[in-house]
């Protein structure tokens, strides 16, 4: 079984798995648009319900306003090392979709999909040298008031996104915590016929 990251798979995957995690410590250097473009376009290509794609992200490149409109809506926690960002971001969803008679109906699957195409976007930045860190730690009605989201829309995480620094950038209390994290093995989570609870 391959390791990497100082995780260890039970099964045979791609490296890239591994590979991914959610540091803390940012260069902090600017990220050419053309490489942030690279991100949600994997992240575009995400499997949704009947195609209909509800995910959205609203970012910024720091040094600009919005940057600092986005870091705002951070809890307390999370504005102590996200200042190093290259960009960070909020993902949203969308709540309801519009059948063809006009009626508005809730869309059940807006969160699990919105995940996958995150979950692209992480594994797309892993490819291409950086890292994503989604944050739940979010202030989703400031989100909401401040960049102007409009209703039928959810507020699911802020992310910050970046090419890794020394973990010596960080507060001594994160540093001991800045190394990718460990799984749980399958069998705690993927059961043949019936469910097995905890």
């Amino acid at each position: 079984m391959q390791e990497i990251n100082g995780r260890r798979a039970d099964h045979d995957i791609d490296s890239v798995f591994l590979l991914r995690w959610s540091p803390r410590a940012f260069t902090g250097e600017a990220m050419p648009q053309e490489d942030l473009l690279r991100l949600f376009e994997a992240a575009r290509w995400a499997p949704s319900a009947s195609n209909r794609q509800p995910w959205r992200f609203v970012y910024a490149h720091r040094g600009t306003q919005a940057f600092k409109t986005i870091l705002d809506t951070l809890d307390e926690g999370n504005r102590r090392w996200t200042p190093n960002a290259s960009v960070l971001a909020v993902i949203l969803s969308k709540t309801h979709n519009r059948t063809a008679t006009g009626e508005m109906r809730p869309a059940y699957t807006h969160a699990f999909d919105t995940g996958a195409s995150w979950s692209a976007l992480a594994l797309q930045a892993t490819l291409t040298g950086y890292h994503v860190h989604a944050m739940a730690g979010i202030d989703r009605d400031k989100a909401v008031s401040d960049l102007k989201v409009p209703e039928g829309y959810r507020v699911e995480a802020g992310l910050a996104i970046g090419r890794i620094a020394s973990k010596d950038t960080l507060p001594d209390d994160l540093q001991a915590r800045e190394v990718p994290s460990q799984r749980n093995p399958v069998s705690s989570f993927a059961f043949e016929g019936v469910f097995r609870p905890d």
